[in-house]
């Protein structure tokens, strides 16, 4: 067996090993998650968007495929700074020393963006977004019946994209700090990028100016920051790219 096939079979044996230790976490965060779950769903069943609300269970199963649903998604957040921490694990080996300090340091910030869009989306744009739908029925004097299922599923598909798409800054500082992208690419590019932000705008919100607004200027505003992010991030990158250059240059004529 040659020495590549031997590299080779080792960071299958090391991707292997890693997974075993976030599916381990994983179940153990769903332990925790089902002693979680039951007093976030009533929490959620009684916040000042949902009190004025009667939710039905329109199926037998409906409470318990949100107990699940909820439980799942309690895991996942408890168990990400591991899944983060053997991502950067796994592809540390690749990186300088600078890089590999650096890049860990954005697992917490990580964290916080994706608890922040959580945050934004349901204290601003999720009681704005109940109100408008409650707005209409009365003007039309619908008398709504609503299910938990489609309660929380709704609550989901505004919340849930949010956590995600703050986490753009440190994807673009992650990136720009491995050379994969550049700011003058994301400038560059910032035409095209506005338009799919505001194609996901337009997926998780009503159909109203204001809502849309509402997310699509401070998705915008998040991209922008991100070009500035990642400028930091690309000037570390060419910083340390010159310094390996020059211990490298030093360690050949050392030879």
């Amino acid at each position: 067996m040659t020495e590549k096939d031997m590299t080779l079979v080792e960071h299958i044996g090391e991707l292997r090993k890693r997974l075993t230790i976030i599916v381990v976490f994983f179940l153990l965060a769903v332990i925790v998650s089902f002693f979680l779950a039951q007093p976030l769903i009533q929490y959620l069943q009684f916040t000042d968007e949902a009190k004025n609300l009667t939710l039905n269970a329109f199926k037998i199963t409906d409470p318990l495929k949100i107990y699940m649903q909820v439980m799942m998604i309690l895991a996942l957040f408890i168990t990400s700074p591991v899944i983060m921490y053997h991502f950067w694990a796994f592809i540390s080996p690749g990186l300088h020393d600078k890089e590999r300090r650096a890049t860990l340091s954005y697992i917490p910030f990580s964290l916080l963006l994706f608890v922040g869009g959580i945050a934004f989306s349901y204290l601003v744009l999720f009681p704005y977004v109940i109100g408008f739908m409650l707005n209409i029925s009365d003007n039309l004097a619908i008398q709504e019946t609503i299910g938990i299922n489609e309660y929380f599923q709704f609550l989901f598909q505004i919340t849930l994209p949010f956590g995600f798409i703050f986490q753009l800054p440190v994807l673009m500082l992650f990136l720009t700090r491995l050379g994969l992208i550049t700011p003058m690419l994301m400038t560059k590019y910032r035409k095209y990028a506005y338009f799919i932000l505001v194609v996901i705008a337009a997926f998780i919100t009503p159909p109203d100016i204001i809502s849309h607004l509402i997310v699509t200027l401070p998705l915008i505003l998040l991209y922008e920051f991100s070009i500035v992010i990642a400028k930091v991030g690309y000037r570390k990158f060419l910083k340390a790219e010159q310094q390996q250059a020059i211990e490298d240059q030093q360690s050949l004529s050392e030879e």
